[in-house]
């Protein structure tokens, strides 16, 4: 007796947080760890958005506290920080117009909107209400406001109104000067000023696709500038939706949309009207596939107008110019990859007489500028570090350009981002943003001040309005309170960093812990995956650090890890190349990253790895268990893209190339599916338009056929992303699934969620 005694104690010992069960405690501290049960309940102001006021005197923003919410006001002359109103003048003016009174410090003002210092105009209870914060007067305003048709277009000099009829554009006079139809070859699936909508759900074999209307019209009101909306031989993919009460057959829905590789897809025809003599001139551009599009935008300058596209496979893109009253076109700007290119984007800045662009031709995404008559480029920026976005530029004098980028500073996180500016005259980029974090910004509309939100993951959030051309901060707007957070034992996510794939390169990422974590203990680790190429997903904010719902889980028993490995943006173009053609083996550097871990810290066991993942995400999942099945023991994958070749045509183009090649088929997790050995939770959203639900059942099938249990889900009435109870049941499906599968315990269901 003595011996089974010793033994299990021993047992006990190895196997640490395994010989200790779940308990209801642990949920009820896991669900009040969630976002929605900390976001101004136990956390406040962890971001202050600006809503500028029209005439460019300041700006109104709401401020939280355990105690209440106001609205706060600042104004730029003088530069004063004070109550938007008075709130308690308000509150009892607001009273005695409602049946159910509302409450000082949480007043219900939606739609709010500043029109001058003498009055601001809002929503309460579905009723419309003007107030004048100076003489503290309420009027209801009665009847709704006039809303504007989507189907029409004025012209800027208010002459003339574009619609369409019948598929063709016309416009009609606002004075006397009667209808002109300019277009005349539209009919059904070959329609004048329409577009392809990402969500044209139609319903019925023979349904109508919802209408669609987009013109743009020149600054001086001579030239509409659109697009053919071709779907002639266009494909669909197809849902059934299930989910609808009252009726007991499912209803057929589907939408245009290619697969990688389709020829047969929407296409798009770019063309431009002169107003007065209804020539239609057809765009020097190739018809373009919905899935690389293109984008138009007039000059001041009459007649004049820049057009940039991307060739199918998206290895080349250019600029278009286009000089109307010359009849002329010409290709003014190229860029080419011999993988991708994934970071071109330009700006007229038209009173300096240059484009402003981005390119990673140097390795780096960087800014260049052209000369807008000789056709001279030349660095804006150069150096290795990643410009994120072109914010604005100010032509006058030198030319101040102002931008974000990222890994500038030595020494700090290269995926921090801060703000810049430089000059059109070659002068040295100039930081604005010294303090060592992740900078949001929000620039006011005159472009002389600009919000500010700093913070890691680590370090609650300051907010604070600075001097456009100096960075100088002019006043604190306010700081996040995290006491109650910190009451909870909550401590902030552990940073990291490893050796990427190729053996040198740091990657980075984080740890999240559980509030009652202990060091002696051993732990098993769940990967928040998303290794989609075009963006990278460890928080770099206070604010998002939070909102990822990591520290939920851990509560649960768990060490939860997030990691950008070698292939995932915002690095160099290097760093972004490994996932090109390869998205399938971006998860190695997870599988490293975990051993490179647990060999430094004890408490990490890597013989228990579990994974999860939302859309490219649940792609990863899946191929975890499939790729490294005795690596990854647990997946919880949902709203996947398991085969790429089913999935929508430009994001697996983007990264996975064009034509469609062998590639496709080694890096399918369909193909793999008898290499299963660990525990597989695969769901989806059965009306999911954004990532069909093919690939989900296509996967279910062949598990089936290679003989391997799995669990599936599907929601019937959820589309890509999972929302009210259905997004409640599946979080409380994921967590239990890591509970019993990776921590070995029983899971408890019945838990409250506040």
């Amino acid at each position: 007796m003595k011996k089974i005694m010793v033994f299990a104690f021993v047992v006990a010992a190895l196997t640490g947080v395994r010989a200790q069960s779940v308990t209801p405690e642990d949920y009820k501290r896991a669900v009040s760890f969630m976002w929605d049960n900390i976001n101004n309940k136990k956390i406040f102001n962890v971001s202050v958005t600006p809503n500028w006021f029209a005439d460019s005197t300041g700006f109104w923003f709401e401020n939280f506290s355990k105690d209440q919410k106001v609205y706060l006001k600042v104004t730029f002359k003088p530069l004063l920080k004070s109550p938007l109103f008075d709130h308690a003048q308000l509150t009892a003016k607001l009273n005695s117009f409602l049946k159910d009174p509302v409450d000082q410090k949480s007043l219900p003002l939606e739609n709010l909107k500043y029109v001058d210092k003498n009055k601001l105009e809002f929503n309460v209870r579905e009723k419309r209400f003007q107030f004048n914060p100076v003489s503290n007067t309420l009027t209801e305003l009665m009847g709704k406001p006039a809303e504007s048709n989507r189907f029409e277009s004025k012209s800027p000099d208010g002459k003339w109104i574009a619609y369409t009829e019948n598929y063709n554009l016309f416009v009609k006079s606002t004075g006397a000067g009667g209808v002109k139809q300019l277009s005349k070859a539209g009919e059904k699936n070959f329609e004048y000023a329409s577009y392809y909508g990402w969500s044209d759900i139609i319903e019925g074999e023979n349904g109508e696709r919802p209408r669609q209307f987009d013109v743009k019209w020149s600054p001086d009101s001579k030239w509409i500038q659109t697009s053919i909306c071709d779907l002639r031989s266009a494909r669909k993919m197809y849902l059934l939706d299930w989910s609808v009460d009252t009726l007991y057959r499912a209803r057929l829905l589907s939408y245009y949309r290619g697969s990688p590789g389709d020829m047969n897809v929407v296409h798009l025809l770019p063309i431009v009207f002169n107003l007065e003599t209804g020539k239609e001139i057809r765009l020097a551009i190739p018809p373009v596939a919905h899935e690389n599009g293109y984008s138009f935008e007039w000059a001041e300058k009459s007649g004049i107008g820049y057009a940039d596209y991307r060739e199918r496979g998206f290895q080349k893109a250019h600029v278009l110019q286009i000089d109307l009253n010359a009849g002329q076109q010409k290709i003014m700007l190229s860029d080419s990859s011999h993988t991708n290119i994934d970071g071109f984007d330009n700006w007229l800045v038209e009173k300096a007489g240059r484009m402003i662009f981005s390119s990673e031709r140097s390795g780096w995404k960087q800014l260049y500028t052209e000369d807008l008559k000789t056709g001279a480029v030349k660095p804006l920026t150069t150096g290795s570090y990643y410009v994120n976005f072109f914010d604005h530029a100010d032509p006058m004098g030198e030319g101040s350009v102002y931008f974000i980028a990222s890994g500038k500073e030595p020494g700090r996180n290269p995926y921090y981002q801060q703000f810049y500016s430089c000059t059109l005259s070659g002068k040295a980029p100039k930081l604005l943003t010294p303090e060592d974090g992740n900078h949001e910004f929000n620039v006011a509309p005159s472009k002389n001040v600009f919000v500010d939100n700093y913070s890691t993951p680590q370090s609650p959030t300051v907010s604070v309005l600075r001097d456009m051309k100096t960075g100088k901060v002019l006043l604190e707007l306010s700081r996040a309170e995290v006491a109650d957070l910190t009451a909870m034992k909550w401590t902030a996510p552990q940073s990291f960093t490893a050796l990427g794939k190729d053996g040198k390169t740091a990657i980075y990422g984080l740890l999240w812990k559980p509030s009652n974590f202990d060091p002696s203990k051993k732990y098993p680790v769940i990967d928040n995956s998303y290794t989609g190429p075009h963006t990278q997903i460890v928080p770099r904010t206070f604010h998002r650090a939070l909102t990822t719902n990591n520290q939920a889980l851990a509560e649960l028993g768990f060490i939860v890890m997030m990691v950008d490995g070698l292939g995932t943006a915002g690095r160099s173009k290097e760093f972004h190349n490994y996932s090109y053609k390869r998205m399938g083996f971006n998860l190695e550097d997870h599988v490293r990253t975990v051993k490179q871990l647990s060999a430094q810290y004890s408490w990490m066991d890597a013989s228990r790895v579990g994974i999860f993942g939302h859309s490219a995400g649940g792609y990863d999942a899946g191929h975890a268990v499939l790729q490294y099945p005795d690596f990854y023991k647990v997946a919880v994958a949902s709203s996947a893209d398991h085969d790429f070749r089913m999935e929508k045509a430009w994001w697996p183009e983007m990264y996975m190339g064009w034509p469609v090649d062998s590639a496709y088929q080694n890096q399918s997790s369909i193909t793999m599916a008898g290499n299963l050995k660990g525990k597989l939770l695969i769901t989806h959203g059965g009306i999911d338009e954004n990532v069909n639900p093919s690939a989900t059942f296509k996967l279910a099938e062949m598990l089936v056929r290679a003989d391997k249990q799995f669990d599936m889900l599907i929601f019937p009435s959820q589309r890509h992303g999972y929302q009210g109870v259905q997004q409640k049941y599946f979080i409380k499906k994921r967590w239990n699934y890591f509970v019993e599968h990776l921590a070995g315990q029983k899971p408890i269901w019945d838990f409250a969620w506040k």
